[in-house]
């Protein structure tokens, strides 16, 4: 399976990147937090680290530590738009359950 983002998640990363001047890419894992276990953390990536997974979706580097990838491999990262809301939406597979406030997950 892979990581791979939506045409709008890219386009969005690409202006992040932009505004922030520097970078390739981002980094995607998970952490232990919240009420269900696990809370996915995004960060710009200025490289890969010597364990990373990489994928590329529409021109975007991903960047995945191999202990996440087991918890997230097979994820679409998307943006939107819902009302006064926008943000990163993360389609996992894995996920059997989430928090009632969306923050936190399990497998």
């Amino acid at each position: 399976m892979a990581i791979t983002l939506t045409e709008n998640a890219a386009n969005r990363i690409r202006d992040f990147l932009g505004k922030r001047g520097k970078g390739d890419g981002i980094r995607l894992g998970v952490k232990t937090t919240g009420c269900s276990g696990l809370a996915y953390v995004l960060e710009f990536a200025d490289g890969a680290e010597s364990t990373d997974e990489i994928y590329e979706s529409h021109g975007v580097k991903v960047y995945v530590d191999p202990k996440s990838l087991v918890y997230i491999d097979g994820t679409e990262l998307d943006y939107g738009k819902e009302g006064l809301n926008e943000g990163f939406k993360f389609n996992n597979p894995n996920v059997k359950d989430e928090c009632g406030c969306g923050e936190s997950f399990t497998i």
